[in-house]
């Protein structure tokens, strides 16, 4: 009894009673906290998926922009440098001088060879209309000395005509008188005739003789008239063909006015290259933005010369480069999310451009797969993200940085 009741009171089993199992509580809960885990990484993973595919990353991205290379567009020794290096300049600000006076000199001469040669182009320019004038004129008193000549020769010729008719006359008359005095001195001797009469026939036969030689003479005169003025009429003739050579005068005066024209013309070119090379001297910032030099003080620079360079900070962009595989969904215009490794801020912009080629076939020595040693790898090509307004009005971004953007494609 005493075992019984010991044993009823202790809770342990008595002999020869059946035993149920025990079921622990941990296990009856294990499978439904399970079954909330799995639920809770699936739906997780489902909307991790999910996000994961509205985006496209790369970390192969830096930030782009203009580098201007300024070189030397004369040459000449350097004597003032006006800025340092990684100094912000603003556009048109001088960065440095070159020694100016060859050039001032070469200057001077060019507007004294300009000035001289307008002063030639203007003697020959007024020689034009001078001769011009001229040659018309004496073209027209050379037509009117010739008529003049030609007249001179016609009223000779009248005279030489009337000169002759008067000889003929005069030697008939002569023949007569002489005729005459021979019958009259016959008769004179038979004492036939008078002495009065025969000395009016032997005065009338001097008379015709006298009247010949004057006819003889006038002729002669008359004839000297003529020749007279045949060589005048040839002098005009010749002043007139001389004349009819003004047109050619006039057209080398103008071919000369227009040599003379060119002329001044190149000088004016050259006078102007003379300007533009002083300026040059001054070498001035081509945009703004942060300076590197490349040139000191005393140095002897040659025209093309990189001596500075400039990197624009107003117009960045970034350039990334995606795997092919992931430009299936990428568009301009996308929404882009660029994380940077230096700041701990992100940027927003958009998707400006995808280039027309991979990196690999802007490369120096782009691959050549027709050797036969063909092995695929995955191509990256470069994608222009552009950031929206105001996001670099600190000009904190610099050409070259990494950073890290999203492309939101979805």
């Amino acid at each position: 009894m005493a075992d019984d009741t010991s044993s009823s009171l202790t809770g342990a089993p008595r002999m020869g009673a059946p035993q149920e199992p025990q079921k622990p509580q941990g296990r009856k809960l294990r499978w439904p906290l399970l079954a909330i885990v799995l639920l809770v990484v699936v739906v997780g993973g489902f909307f991790v998926l999910r996000y994961l595919d509205t985006y496209e990353s790369t970390d192969d991205a830096e930030v782009d922009g203009h580098l201007e290379e300024i070189s030397a567009r004369v040459s000449g020794y350097v004597n003032k440098i006006d800025v340092d290096d990684n100094q912000y300049v603003e556009k048109g600000a001088t960065l440095l001088e070159i020694d100016p006076r060859d050039y001032q000199v070469a200057l001077d001469q060019a507007q004294a060879e300009y000035a001289d040669a307008q002063a030639a182009y203007q003697a020959a320019n007024l020689n034009v209309p001078v001769t011009s004038i001229g040659t018309t004129s004496q073209v027209s008193s050379a037509e009117a000395d010739v008529q003049t000549a030609q007249a001179g020769v016609d009223a000779a010729q009248h005279q030489v005509m009337a000169a002759a008719a008067q000889l003929q006359e005069a030697e008939a008359n002569n023949k007569r008188a002489q005729d005459d005095l021979a019958r009259y001195t016959n008769l004179l001797a038979k004492d036939e005739v008078s002495k009065q009469i025969f000395d009016q026939a032997d005065a009338a036969a001097k008379t015709g003789t006298a009247a010949v030689e004057a006819a003889q003479q006038g002729l002669a005169a008359a004839q000297q008239q003529v020749k007279q003025a045949e060589g005048r009429v040839a002098q005009t003739q010749a002043m007139l063909t001389s004349s009819h050579t003004g047109p050619q005068q006039v057209a080398a005066m103008q071919a000369r006015a227009r040599a003379a024209l060119a002329l001044v013309q190149q000088k004016k070119a050259a006078l102007e290259q003379a300007q533009l090379n002083l300026q040059y001297c001054n070498v001035v910032a081509p945009a703004a933005g942060v300076v590197r030099k490349n040139v000191e003080l005393g140095m002897n620079v040659v025209a093309g010369q990189p001596v500075m360079a400039i990197a624009s900070l107003d117009d960045v962009w970034v350039t990334a480069n995606f795997k092919e595989t992931q430009l299936e969904h990428m568009r301009p215009g996308q929404k882009v999310i660029i994380s940077t490794d230096a700041y701990s801020r992100d940027y927003t912009g958009h998707v400006d451009s995808i280039a027309g080629a991979s990196g690999s076939r802007f490369s120096l020595l782009p691959p050549e797969n027709a050797t036969g040693n063909y092995v695929k790898i995955v191509q990256r090509v470069p994608v222009k993200i552009v950031l929206d307004p105001g996001q670099n009005n600190d000009h904190l971004l610099r050409l070259g940085m990494s950073v890290t953007p999203k492309v939101m494609v979805q």
